[in-house]
């Protein structure tokens, strides 16, 4: 049976700050930011967006009626979760009126989170062909203002339905995971901003990637020459590249050029956006399909997935007949074409922005949201959600 990404979809929010404006008012180099790690704008949430509704948002725009009553299972990967109890997927089923007969679940391990639950899919459809999953991966990336990781914060959501005889991507069996114990990154649960050791980080990347790709090279017999492009999770869009490169002189100099330019055009959806953990690597996933015109159907993509803390897990997929007829590359051009500029003022008064944490009751000025599905409020210590279109 044929498993995989059937639709695929993105949101990220209407605000964003530009990096070298950014880099000028921290008194660096702009080219730190823009050359360094590779970004160019920044996503800025405003009050009313969320980790439920940039999932929401991002899969309102893929599902359709029939979507709806066969999904019976919703799997939510977020580092960004609002409750420790209630699943961010719960949210979102009610919000997409997904049929109740239906299991909703929340799953963390830091930036692994959508990949767990790809891998849980598949599972899931194996046992169950007429079924299929919703898979979210929605987060918002925040280290605190002038901190070494603020040029690297970001927010935004993939969403994925992932079916039998999928559409989009046929996910291949094989695949090598990989977990040790790492304090590379991590968020204790009294802290809004998460802590980084960004140069034990980048290390351990690369050691994981480096681990799974010797040991599926062993598994499967395959190396370089067999891809057509691998994408990566992309904390920021340098990262990947760093493990790339580790590896590229195993291939032929025509594979080399071909896997640097396709890493290049699989970068550029998260340079516009930033870090969104858990939906990273499905974003580059999404940039290369969407702007490179040219892959072929049965090309093979590599995935590697890496969470802090840290499990790493490299798979693969094979891209399917007419792939390109089930994309939404208008929506997200317009999504990218009207996003507005806030400049470092406003991009700080957003960011210092909170919720209250006492029971108080608050509303919030949703008209001047464009997304469909917005957090509109709180009271008595329960997060309010509007959906504009029902």
């Amino acid at each position: 049976m044929k498993i995989g990404i059937d639709k695929i979809g993105f949101y990220t929010p209407h605000l964003y700050v530009d990096m070298n404006r950014l880099a000028e008012r921290r008194g660096v180099d702009p080219a730190k930011f823009t050359i360094g790690i590779g970004q160019e704008k920044m996503a800025v949430p405003p009050i009313t967006q969320d980790s439920v509704t940039l999932a929401a948002n991002a899969a309102l725009e893929i599902l359709d009626e029939a979507d709806k009553e066969q999904i019976d299972f919703v799997i939510f990967g977020t580092e960004s979760g609002i409750d420790s109890s209630k699943s961010a997927a719960v949210y979102v089923h009610e919000l997409l009126g997904l049929n109740p007969y239906a299991r909703a679940i929340e799953v963390k391990q830091a930036c692994y989170g959508a990949t767990a639950g790809i891998q849980m899919a598949k599972g899931h459809i194996a046992l169950n062909p007429e079924s299929k999953v919703l898979v979210l991966g929605s987060d918002i990336a925040r280290y605190g203002l002038d901190t070494p990781g603020e040029a690297t914060q970001g927010a935004g959501a993939v969403a994925m339905v992932i079916s039998a005889n999928p559409r989009v991507l046929e996910l291949e069996e094989q695949s090598v995971y990989f977990t040790a114990d790492i304090m590379d990154f991590w968020r204790p649960v009294y802290s809004d901003e998460a802590f980084v050791d960004g140069k034990l980080s980048n290390e351990q990347y690369i050691s994981f990637f480096s681990k799974v790709w010797d040991q599926y090279k062993a598994k499967t017999g395959l190396d370089l020459d067999d891809f057509e492009a691998i994408c990566y999770h992309l904390p920021y869009t340098k990262m990947g590249m760093k493990a790339l490169r580790t590896v590229i002189e195993e291939a032929p100099e025509d594979v080399q050029e071909r896997l640097k330019a396709n890493y290049k055009i699989s970068t550029g959806y998260n340079r516009n956006v930033g870090n969104i953990y858990t939906g990273a690597l499905y974003l580059s996933f999404l940039s290369l399909i969407e702007k490179n015109e040219e892959l072929a159907a049965g090309a093979r993509i590599g995935m590697f997935s890496y969470g802090s803390g840290a499990v790493g897990e490299f798979f693969t997929g094979i891209l399917r007949e007419g792939y390109r007829e089930h994309l939404h590359v208008n929506n997200h051009s317009k999504l990218f074409a009207s996003r507005k500029e806030v400049s470092v003022d406003e991009y700080e008064k957003i960011f210092s922005e909170t919720l209250p944490v006492q029971g108080e009751t608050v509303k919030f000025n949703i008209d001047s949201d464009p997304a469909a599905i917005c957090l509109s409020g709180m009271e008595e210590n329960k997060r309010l959600y509007v959906n504009k279109t029902k």
